[in-house]
């Protein structure tokens, strides 16, 4: 046994399997533990042996990207050790996600708890520009929870950096109820923004406890968008037109965010604009929306440890595979959202996607 096996063998050893909580066609998930110290730990395992190439692409981006982000808002690689076949990434243990908060309609979400997981994803989310990594997959089920309620990045399989502005990227990228529409227009140069516009989503489906841009196709999704926030003019978003997949789906005048989001603040509102900004030269970056007044005006944040929890605890990284598509020559997002997000909507809920609920903080969420 040469000095690497040694090396990995040694690796292995530290980390103990426990209990499968959850497989796909690509990776196996479990709960662990740390021998030496009991710290449970989540461990994924990847298949290796059935890829062209070896290896899942997917998996060697979220080994790379998570060993250069060191930060409180973003899950941490604690380990990775290779077994015959597999490639296992040891992964701090969460206990859940926002989109299990966002669903449990026992909690009542306050004004406060809900600036407190914004400004911890665009924590998260400034770290990863900070060091020129875009997410590129940002939802709500990939923002995970911990135990002491600090929120986490996670699930960084379609990342990649962004240093050179003149390379050309995939559209084919972000889960597309929180994928904005230069992508579905065929942008294949783009940067920060592409993630700012998922942010605004979440945001939005915080107030709403329901998805916010829930498209069934990406034509649908482009006139649900379109619809919501109005069509785009060559004045406010120059040359969008001339992108490569451009198509026009119809003339719709722009509702004022305040119409739906009855309860939020000015200051909440402008803030979700500024997200959903269509030129993305002018969207806001991570670092501007953290100096925002919404985040320095009265409630101030709730402290993590406060906020609301779910009772129903979910497995970490219960969707294995993520969102990535691996049949292609590259990663790239698979063609629909998880099964898990199409859900249908309760009684009583028939007339959201026309006339969505409008917020009151006031009162307990419907069941």
């Amino acid at each position: 046994m040469d000095a690497v096996e040694k090396a990995n063998a040694a690796t292995q050893k530290k980390w103990a399997k426990d209990a499968k909580i959850g497989e796909g066609m690509y990776a196996v998930v479990y709960k662990g533990r740390e021998v030496a110290a009991g710290r449970p730990v989540a461990i994924k395992k990847i298949k290796v042996g059935q890829f062209k190439d070896g290896l899942d692409m997917s998996a060697i981006r979220e080994v790379k990207y998570l060993r250069e982000l060191k930060h409180p808002n973003i899950i941490e690689l604690l380990d990775v050790f290779s077994s015959k076949t597999n490639l296992n990434l040891v992964l701090e243990f969460l206990d859940t996600d926002l989109e299990l908060v966002i669903r449990d309609r026992s909690l009542v979400f306050l004004p406060a708890d809900i600036k407190a997981w914004i400004a911890m994803t665009f924590r998260g989310l400034e770290f990863c520009h900070r060091n020129w990594i875009l997410h590129r997959d940002l939802k709500p089920n990939n923002l995970l929870i911990s135990a002491d309620g600090q929120l986490k990045l996670a699930d960084f399989g379609l990342a990649r950096d962004f240093a050179d502005p003149g390379y050309k990227m995939t559209c084919q990228v972000i889960t597309r109820w929180y994928r904005p529409p230069e992508l579905f227009f065929g942008c294949r140069y783009y940067s920060t923004a592409v993630d700012i516009w998922s942010v605004g989503c979440i945001f939005a489906e915080l107030m709403l406890r329901t998805p916010y841009l829930p498209g069934e196709s990406d034509l649908d999704q482009l006139k649900t968008t379109f619809r919501a926030l109005g069509t785009p003019t060559e004045e406010e978003w120059p040359g969008h037109t001339k992108l490569p997949d451009y198509i026009s789906v119809g003339q719709f005048p722009r509702t004022p965010l305040r119409d739906l989001f009855t309860a939020a603040t000015a200051d909440c509102l402008n803030l979700l604009s500024k997200c959903f900004t269509y030129d993305p030269k002018k969207r806001i970056s991570a670092k501007d929306a953290l100096n925002h007044p919404y985040f320095f005006a009265l409630p101030y944040p709730s402290h993590p440890s406060k906020l609301p929890k779910p009772a129903k605890k979910s497995s970490p990284l219960e969707e294995m595979d993520g969102n990535v598509d691996l049949s292609g020559p590259g990663p790239t997002v698979k063609a629909n959202p998880p099964n898990k997000l199409k859900r249908k909507l309760s009684s009583g809920e028939g007339d959201t996607r026309s006339i969505a609920r409008k917020l009151d903080f006031t009162q307990k969420s419907p069941e």
